[in-house]
């Protein structure tokens, strides 16, 4: 089924490319079911907005082996020395309240000391915030108040049926199309202020941002992950924002799969629009169904994770490319407090602290109640931040209630004695580093530590008492303030600044000629015929003394992200192959039928005459006919061939044999070179795989190792062959039409080169590292 959804997404590209016009106002199905023997899954929403999701297996063993398997545990090796990092510009995408964005403003600020040029894209409201910092800037749009506004009234981010009835899913999927524009503008385009131009080498982004990997693959950049809460598939606990149910699966199963099932529902009703997003802006095919929920895993982004260890431990089932690092603390900001909080505080006895951030609250004046009667019960004097939810209106303080505006709560959290607040990480790290037991009322799938969290429906004015005077004991005490002495020997913005420079790949990013620089170009050795990367410090040099012109160089894609389809056999590769024909024809025949009488409704809408409405609708017909013809000719001249060579190529790993790579068609000359080798390597193992397999089978296993061999040299003979001849068409047409779509791509590379262009003709080489003799003699030896 996987392959048959990834090829029915893939062919669709026609469709999409036709009309990137979303069906804003229809609500995502939001619900699956699955049976079979080794898992029957069922997922839906409840009224409330939370997910269910509940497993069922017949086969619980077999379940728990199809799995990954744990990384392999090995004897950690003598660290090696990085080179030093080379100077790039960073982009860090985040979408979220002011509790996401703070712990990235404590990021970009170590990445900038390093030296970097770090960029923070996020919501408009938070310029100033970002800016008062020392770092860039840039709008991505969207609502971050709408945005909390829906998630308190949807916990698992997916639409009650209040939401879907109040229109939330239209303006929700209105607002992530214009932030994932935003994100990709925030990569290639000036600064908002400076007008200086920006081109990104490398992008680091949290999950809501969506837009990573996609801005990553049209740059040819690496992409980083890092996040507050578990968004890698994992046995050790389930999703967050998941309510798991198991029947004969072992809870460790269960856990591992929810991750899947929220990524699956998620992909559900946002899919189309980063497709379409894709299509239209970055000029990429679709993402295939089957890699769109899970894109980042399969691609095997880094990630790293930014709560203390000392909390939470790593998961043993995580593999390298994770790093769990410790919160991100901010250096505490000068602040002089007003008069009156000063004198508040000086008052009275310590008080707690209540807030919840961002969240936007239905009921503000219920909650200031509960909160105000709580504290009397405990008896405890209390601040109340008033928060994007105004709480306490416009009350007045008093002896025993103060309400605060802003203020930073690096200082605010050492004059409180307790803190109770809605569990964002930045504000969880904060209160637990200053050895303040927190209390935590999650709105949307935050954790904590401290008391039993306490979900915000169901607080009331006795159990938030109960809980505020649980964290007043001296037990309590006592856990915060070992829990806040092992936090201050974790560095957790260090060491996330660590895990990203590791995970880059600094040799293939850094310039050849001066590798303190970013490479940004590549040009062709004079010398050996291979390719130089060269830094915009290197290529000033280099122009200067005439050893290269400009014309010479093109823009240099470090890093390269495939979503190809992977096709395992004949069968279902022809079988899927068929089947995306099929569904890529029906559609733009759909859409011959259907789009002329929606052309013509909207043309008369806007007010104008029947002639014009007509000649849309005219226009509409020939389209679709043009998209039949397109995906018939792809699909038989390239889709099914391909499917078939690929699938046969492939056959071998189904019994265990290795299958050389020939590398990756990109053009009509990579194409043709992969056919020759295809061709060649294929009837060459094809008649001596006869004898070498069952010679190799009985060395290793005796007799039952030589009737193997013989099976295997058999297969072969079928199968190389087969991929052999197919391939002879199937390749090179994959080549013309990835010429083809390259095309397409010249508006998108056009801004990047213009953007480097740009970035290179104000590039000011002032101190060089190495004289212009050493530079120049260093190119020519490459």
């Amino acid at each position: 089924m996987a392959a048959k959804s990834s090829e029915q997404a893939q062919s669709s590209a026609s469709s999409i490319l036709k009309e990137v016009d979303f069906a804003w106002d229809e609500p995502p199905p939001y619900e699956l079911h699955s049976s079979g023997t080794i898992l029957a899954s069922s997922s839906a929403l409840k009224v409330d907005g939370t997910l269910d999701i509940d497993f069922a297996s017949s086969a619980p063993e077999e379940l728990d082996k199809s799995l990954p398997s744990y990384p392999t545990a090995t004897a950690e090796p003598a660290p090696v020395p990085l080179r030093p990092c080379p100077l790039l510009n960073i982009v860090i995408q985040v979408v979220g309240s002011r509790g996401d964005v703070q712990p990235f403003i404590a990021l970009g600020t170590a990445l900038h000391r390093y030296g970097h040029r770090v960029r923070l894209a996020t919501h408009d409201v938070f310029a100033d915030f970002v800016r008062r910092a020392g770092l860039g800037f840039y709008p991505i749009g969207g609502d971050p108040e709408e945005l909390m506004s829906y998630m308190v009234r949807n916990p698992g981010l997916l639409p009650s049926l209040d939401s879907l009835r109040g229109g939330d899913i239209p303006r929700k999927r209105h607002m992530i199309h214009e932030m994932l524009q935003g994100c990709w503008d925030a990569c290639i385009s000036p600064d908002p202020v400076s007008q200086g131009p920006f081109i990104a080498n490398a992008i680091i982004a949290n999950p809501p941002s969506f837009a990573h990997v996609h801005c990553g693959q049209a740059l040819g950049i690496p992409v980083h992950m890092m996040f507050t809460m578990p968004w890698t598939a994992t046995r050790a606990f389930p999703h967050p924002l998941a309510n798991v149910k198991a029947q004969s699966v072992s809870k460790s199963t269960a856990n591992y799969l929810s991750y899947g099932i929220v990524d699956l529902m998620t992909w559900q009703g946002l899919g189309d629009v980063i497709n379409g997003w894709r299509v239209k802006d970055l000029k990429l095919d679709p993402v295939p169904a089957s890699m769109g929920p899970d894109i980042v895993s399969t691609l095997e982004i880094p990630y790293t994770y930014c709560w203390s260890p000392t909390l939470v431990a790593k998961p043993q089932d995580w593999g390298s490319n994770i790093d769990v690092c410790g919160f991100f603390m901010r250096e505490e900001p000068v602040y002089t407090p007003p008069e009156d909080l000063a004198s508040f505080l000086r008052a009275g006895q310590v008080p707690v602290y209540v807030g919840f951030g961002s969240i936007v609250l239905e009921d503000a004046r219920k909650m200031t109640e509960v909160i105000m009667q709580a504290c009397k019960s405990a008896q405890v004097r209390v601040i109340i931040s008033r928060g994007w939810s105004k709480l306490g209106g416009n009350d007045a303080n008093t002896n025993d209630i103060f309400y605060l505006g802003d203020c930073p709560h690096e200082w605010l959290f050492r004059q409180v004695s307790a803190v109770v607040h809605h569990g964002g990480a930045g504000t969880t790290a904060c209160g637990l580093y200053n050895a303040r037991p927190t209390v935590i009322v999650p709105f949307f799938g935050d954790n904590g530590a401290g008391p039993m969290p306490i979900p915000h429906k169901n607080l009331n004015s006795q159990n938030l008492a109960s809980a505020i005077e649980f964290c007043l004991t001296p037990q309590a005490q006592q856990a915060a303030r070992a829990i806040a002495d092992q936090m201050h020997r974790e560095h957790g913005v260090d060491t996330a600044v660590q895990s990203f420079h590791r995970h880059l790949g600094i040799p293939e990013i850094a310039c050849d000629v001066l590798p303190q620089y970013a490479a940004d170009w590549v040009c062709r050795s004079k010398r050996s015929k291979g390719l130089i990367k060269l830094s915009h410090a290197a290529l000033k040099v280099l122009v200067a003394e005439k050893e290269l012109k400009i014309s010479d160089v093109t823009p240099y894609r470090p890093k390269e992200y495939y979503t190809d389809v992977k096709r395992w056999d004949p069968l279902t590769a022809s079988a899927s192959s068929t089947l995306g024909i099929m569904t890529d024809f029906t559609s733009a025949l759909g859409g011959t039928l259907i789009d002329p009488y929606k052309e013509y409704k909207k043309v008369r809408t806007n007010g104008n005459d029947g002639g014009s409405a007509s000649l849309a609708a005219a226009g509409a017909v020939g389209k679709g006919f043009a998209s039949m013809g397109t995906g018939l000719t792809r699909g038989t001249l390239v889709d099914m061939p391909l499917a078939l060579t690929e699938g046969l190529r492939n056959a071998p790993k189904v019994y265990g044999d290795d299958v050389k790579d020939h590398g990756k068609v990109t053009d009509w000359k990579s194409g043709g070179t992969v056919a020759v080798k295809n061709f060649g390597t294929g009837f060459y193992e094809a008649i001596t795989d006869i004898v070498t397999k069952p010679y190799a089978g009985a060395k290793e296993e005796g007799t039952l190792g030589f009737v193997k061999g013989i099976g295997k040299g058999s297969m072969n003979m079928v199968m190389k062959p087969g991929s052999a001849m197919f391939g002879l068409l199937a390749y090179p047409a994959q080549g013309i039409y990835e010429s083809m779509k390259d095309h397409k791509k010249k508006p998108v590379r056009y801004k990047v080169e213009a953007g480097k262009l740009a970035s290179f003709e104000r590039y000011s080489l002032s101190r060089p590292d190495m004289s212009t003799s050493q530079i120049v003699a260093t190119f020519e030896s490459i």
